[in-house]
């Protein structure tokens, strides 16, 4: 046992990335665990354009655990699922060293050390934009860094971060991820693993239409719960569908067949809102700008090349849209001549930091900075903004 303790704050900062699913995950077979339905694949978005970023202060000077997301106070011991990540992370944390390799910290007083926690993301909260995957893949490798819990164990922390947020499993890996459903009552087999990484499809580009910047009407954790108890699609699509889906999209992820990748794409987003609508009370998450996109992604895909961009939404009405790199330009430019407001200037439309296509000029500043684009400047109706990203690696510690 040590004599003393360090009282000096123990820190360490992340970054995470969104992931967008190709095979939606809606409902859970038990909420506690957050344990789902059926099995789920998604494609983990670039951070250099859409990240959430934590820094958490571990001391034994603080007083519990406080937070701030996006500069906003939140209560973390009343959050139920901060608490069952710190409790799952501090069931395996191991002990602080010094240089002389001496143990400083024991793995069993992490619990005393109050946490400083200050998290942030460059892209609009609870929109549909799968901000709580990315908070609770950020928050959970940042918390293990700070209890000293090796690379090593990755594949558990899929499946703490998982009780957290269960689509933020996904973003702890790049590339192509599926969130394997599991079949054990304790949950301990439902953990993300990675199909391809990054490197696998670099012509894998995506662009985000945003249509919502502000928090929707009913959260996914009520409606997909509605949807479990009230639609019976739900209950065939996950034991006729999915399954034939997954294998189906992960034969052509490994093959880069685009074709294939589209159509089950689009095919699994359509009936994902088919089930929200079968859920009584019916859940509207898409409007009318998103099937606008949709109509316009169709005409794009009706020419002599055959299907070219996959549309996808999850809960919310912004669009995903996933294509190769030699499409890109010829499809964002029919959707910036389609959606852009007539007093808006286009290269403000699209937000494009990691310079992908022609409109990234103006945006090489923000991306030097990290800080991402001022939401407050987007206009009220229709399409706000067009985001230019590509797949991309998962979280990491800085």
């Amino acid at each position: 046992m040590t004599d003393s303790k360090p009282t000096q704050a123990i820190s360490a900062t992340c970054i995470a990335p969104v992931n967008i699913a190709v095979i939606k995950y809606w409902g859970k077979r038990d909420k506690k665990l957050v344990l789902p339905v059926n099995s789920s694949l998604s494609g983990t978005l670039d951070t250099k354009a859409m990240r959430s970023r934590t820094t958490i202060e571990a001391s034994l000077l603080f007083k519990g655990h406080t937070m701030t997301l996006n500069g906003k106070e939140v209560t973390v011991n009343s959050n139920k699922r901060l608490m069952a990540v710190i409790s799952a992370l501090q069931k395996i944390a191991r002990p602080k060293l010094d240089a002389d390799g001496k143990t400083v910290i024991e793995a069993a007083d992490w619990t005393k050390y109050g946490l400083k926690i200050t998290s942030d993301n460059n892209f609009p909260t609870a929109a549909g934009l799968a901000s709580s995957a990315s908070g609770l893949a950020c928050f959970t490798k940042c918390l293990a860094a700070v209890y000293q819990i090796p690379d090593s164990e990755l594949t558990t922390l899929t499946g703490i971060a998982r009780q957290g947020s269960g689509s933020a499993c996904r973003s702890l890996h790049g590339g192509f991820v599926m969130w394997d459903m599991g079949t054990k009552a304790d949950g301990s087999d439902s953990i993300a693993k990675q199909i391809v990484d990054e490197s696998h499809w670099p012509d894998m580009h995506v662009l985000i239409c945003v249509v919502s910047k502000g928090e929707k009407k009913i959260g996914s954790t009520f409606g997909m719960q509605q949807s479990v108890e009230t639609s019976p699609l739900l209950k065939y699509r996950a034991s006729h569908v999915v399954p034939e889906r997954m294998e189906g999209m992960i034969k052509a992820i490994k093959a880069k067949d685009f074709n294939a990748f589209a159509k089950l794409t689009m095919c699994d987003s359509n009936q994902f809102h088919a089930v929200c609508l079968d859920t009584d009370p019916p859940l509207f998450y898409m409007n009318d700008t998103s099937h606008d996109i949709i109509d316009e992604i169709n005409v794009f895909n009706s020419g002599k090349a055959g299907i070219r961009a996959a549309y996808t939404y999850d809960a919310g009405p912004n669009a995903c849209i996933y294509l190769l790199k030699k499409d890109m330009d010829e499809c964002l430019d029919m959707l910036v001549e389609r959606f852009c407001p007539k007093d808006y200037k286009k290269e403000d439309f699209v937000y494009d930091p990691m310079g992908l296509s022609k409109f990234s000029k103006s945006n090489k500043s923000a991306a030097a900075s990290g800080e991402g684009f001022s939401y407050a400047k987007l206009p009220d109706s229709g399409v706000k903004m067009i985001i230019v990203t590509k797949v991309g690696g998962g979280a990491k510690i800085l």
